[in-house]
């Protein structure tokens, strides 16, 4: 098990920072593990899973034809 602090978090995700606690606020993005007195990291397999839904998403979205003219 891999814990992974902000900046890889950010660097694996693409969001910023600010993002990611908003989605965390909305409770849809996984939530950190508490480290230290100062410190969280989160669990690398459950970002893996929430982009892997991401992709999920994007993939059962219904994509418009273009139409021949």
């Amino acid at each position: 098990m891999r814990i992974l602090r902000i900046k890889a978090t950010v660097q694996k995700t693409g969001l910023t920072i600010s993002t990611l606690y908003e989605k965390m606020a909305d409770g849809t993005f996984p939530r950190p593990v508490k480290l230290g007195k100062r410190a969280v990291g989160w669990v690398e397999h459950e970002l893996d899973e929430w982009l892997a839904a991401r992709i999920a998403d994007r993939d059962q979205a219904v994509i418009p034809s273009k139409r021949e003219p």
